[in-house]
């Protein structure tokens, strides 16, 4: 059986030229990239390479590029390093924080554990389609606000947030601004400067390179502290021996990223959109959720009554078509998705969801397939639920 993989929102097929450059780092390329001898100065040097590249696909300059392990440990590294930083200044103190109730659970427990050590968090409603309303975060603003993280993009429902405005804000009254823009990076244009943040974090895997590498920008001049503690590797940010191949690998991901993003978005948006109307216009109570316009191109998530949406994911993988019911974090869960019901959903609405995310190998002959499978199975499923009047 051909598989059909529509699951790129959880992790991506690594790219052939990602591959190749790393199996060749892997052999030539071992040394240490703190060492003094000449393995280890190779090792600097495609090190520092890969930096300048990855600098350069987002906008900023080199040396404001730190690389770890991916997106989760970019989060944490974000928000808690500019909470401790912050938290005692005489100049600007404060312990109060900003963030969304839709943010990946990579946001949403390291802001709970600094509630946990006396810091206030507000976590900004959203709107039907998943948005924040500039208005409501400018209302959340206090004299003592450190901190801002909004997400670039929503990993389950792909609405994509207002950064650009939130950054002017930010900026105005001096307040860090976060974004976790491992959905985005990749998919849709993600320049720093335009963005207007002073951290964003990168997950390889996302974006068609190797697992268990990332980086965090920070801005110039951002006040931040190391959460994690050793040697003096990355600029004391991130203390332990850097990944080279795998830094390697992130860096000709997002080479390949960037040579093809204008004409992926418009190909890949194209194919969600078709299959979303063939999908809608054959199925009874079905809908989409998040924003119909303000999504990212490859994202569609739909809702389906009196389905689960297990059930639903379990029937399209026997049909070779891998997909999700949301969060690949989360998807081992029972409850609810916290980002449907932030959105109105009720619990037994959120639990028949369907997260479809296309990837640039996919065809139209897969999407075709694939909406087809999506329209039987839930026909199936429909005429067996009890739940169905």
């Amino acid at each position: 059986m051909k598989r059909i993989y529509m699951d790129h929102a959880a992790t991506t097929p690594m790219a052939e030229e990602v591959i190749e450059a790393m199996r060749s780092a892997f052999v030539e390329i071992f040394g240490n990239a703190s060492s003094l001898h000449q393995p280890g100065l190779e090792a600097r040097a495609a090190l520092e390479d890969a930096r300048e590249r990855v600098a350069k696909f987002i906008g900023a300059e080199a040396e404001e590029v730190y690389f770890n392990s991916g997106g989760t440990e970019s989060d944490n590294a974000a928000i808690k390093g500019v909470a401790l930083s912050n938290k005692d200044r005489e100049d600007r103190g404060g312990r109060h924080i900003i963030t969304t109730s839709i943010e990946h659970p990579a946001v949403l427990e390291p802001c709970r554990y600094l509630e946990r050590q006396g810091f206030e968090v507000t976590y900004l409603p959203v709107t039907k389609e998943g948005l924040v309303e500039i208005e409501t975060l400018e209302s959340a603003i206090r004299d003592d606000t450190i901190l801002i993280s909004m997400m670039h993009a929503n990993n389950e429902i792909g609405t994509i947030q207002p950064i650009a405005e939130a950054g002017e804000i930010a900026k105005a009254r001096g307040i860090a601004f976060h974004t976790d823009a491992v959905q985005t990076v990749g998919k849709i244009p993600a320049k720093v400067d335009d963005l207007g943040v002073d951290l964003l974090s990168i997950s390889s895997h996302k974006l068609h390179g190797p697992k268990g590498v990332g980086a965090l920008y920070i801005r110039e001049g951002t006040e931040i502290e190391p959460i994690m503690h050793g040697g003096g590797h990355e600029r004391g940010m991130r203390p332990g021996t850097e990944n080279v191949p795998g830094i390697i690998g992130l860096a000709t991901a997002a080479e390949l990223a960037e040579k093809s993003l204008d004409e992926d978005m418009v190909r890949i948006a194209g194919m969600r959109d078709r299959l979303a109307e063939f999908v809608l216009e054959r199925v009874e109570d079905v809908w989409v959720n998040g924003s119909r316009t303000k999504r990212l191109p490859n994202n569609l998530n739909l809702g389906f009554s009196y389905i689960e949406g297990e059930a639903l994911l379990l029937r399209l993988d026997a049909e070779g078509i891998a997909v999700s019911t949301g969060s690949a974090c989360s998807s081992k869960k029972t409850v609810a998705s916290h980002v449907l019901t932030a959105i109105g959903l009720k619990p037994e609405e959120a639990h028949g969801s369907l997260r479809i995310t296309l990837g640039r190998e996919n065809t139209d002959e897969e999407v075709d397939y694939t909406a087809k499978a999506i329209v039987d199975v839930a026909e199936s499923l429909l005429a067996m639920s009890p739940f169905r009047k």
